[in-house]
C-alpha cells in the first residue's frame, strides 16, 4: 500500500505537540503577569478625586498625624474617613476662598459627605481589621507605602493574597514596636530578626494559624 503521508509528517506532529505545550505555558505565564500588573492591581495608579488632597503637604510638610483624620484606625475594622468638619476646622480660616476647596465648602454647607474614590479596597470576601494590625505593631507604611511623600494618593502594594500571606507567614520580618506604628520615617534595625521574634512573643501573635483560611475569609 502506498504511503499516504510524507515521512516529514511525523516530525511535524511531534513539533506541534511540543509547541502546544510551550504555547500553553507561555499563555499561562502571560496571564499570571497580567494578573500581577498595575492594570489589574492598580499599583501606582492615581484615582481621580473630587478634591486633590495631598498627603505629602498635610502629613510631611505640616506634620499632621494619621489619626487626626483616620480617627478609628486604632479601634475599628475601618480606618475611617474624616468628616467635612474636620477639614473645615482648618480651612474655615486657611485657603477658605480656594476654588480647589469648593467641594469641601459645599459639603460643609449642605451636610452631604464628599464622595471620595477609595484607593485601598479589599474584595467583599476578605476580612481585614485595621485595629488588630495597629495594636500588634504593623505600621501604616507596611501596607500603604510612604504616604507622607505622596502628592496624590495611590496604591503602593498589590494587596493580593500572596502579598498578605508573605507577612502572615513571617510576621517577625515586618513587626515594629507599637510606639513606632505611625512613624513614617521608621527603618527596621539591623537586628530586626531578633527584635521581631521578641515582639511577636511580647504581643502574643500566633505563629501557627495565621495562614488558615478563616483568618481572612469569614
Amino acid at each position: 500500500m502506498a504511503q499516504i503521508f510524507h515521512p516529514s509528517t511525523n516530525t511535524f506532529s511531534k513539533a506541534s505537540l511540543f509547541g502546544a505545550v510551550f504555547f500553553l505555558m507561555g499563555l499561562g505565564g502571560l496571564g499570571l503577569s497580567l494578573a500581577r500588573s498595575p492594570y489589574v492591581t492598580d499599583v501606582g495608579v492615581v484615582r481621580p478625586q473630587p478634591v486633590q488632597f495631598s498627603h505629602q503637604h498635610h502629613t510631611n510638610d505640616l506634620g499632621i498625624d494619621c489619626r487626626y483624620c483616620h480617627t478609628s484606625v486604632e479601634n475599628a475594622q475601618y480606618a475611617g474617613m474624616p468628616p467635612t468638619h474636620t477639614c473645615m476646622s482648618c480651612h474655615s480660616q486657611i485657603w477658605n476662598d480656594s476654588p480647589a476647596l469648593a467641594p469641601v465648602r459645599e459639603s460643609y454647607a449642605t451636610g452631604l459627605p464628599i464622595a471620595w474614590n477609595m484607593v485601598h479596597r479589599v474584595p467583599d470576601y476578605v476580612y481585614f481589621n485595621h485595629s488588630i494590625h495597629v495594636k500588634k505593631g504593623f505600621g501604616c507604611t507596611d501596607c500603604h507605602g510612604q504616604v507622607d511623600n505622596m502628592v496624590l494618593m495611590y496604591k503602593a502594594e498589590s494587596m493580593t493574597m500572596e502579598w498578605c500571606l508573605d507577612c502572615h507567614r513571617e510576621p517577625e520580618r515586618y513587626i515594629r514596636p507599637v510606639s513606632e506604628v505611625f512613624n513614617m520615617d521608621y527603618e527596621p534595625p539591623d537586628n530586626q530578626a531578633e527584635l521581631g521574634r521578641q515582639l511577636v512573643e511580647e504581643y502574643h501573635i500566633p505563629t501557627k494559624n495565621l495562614t488558615e483560611c478563616y483568618i481572612c475569609h469569614r
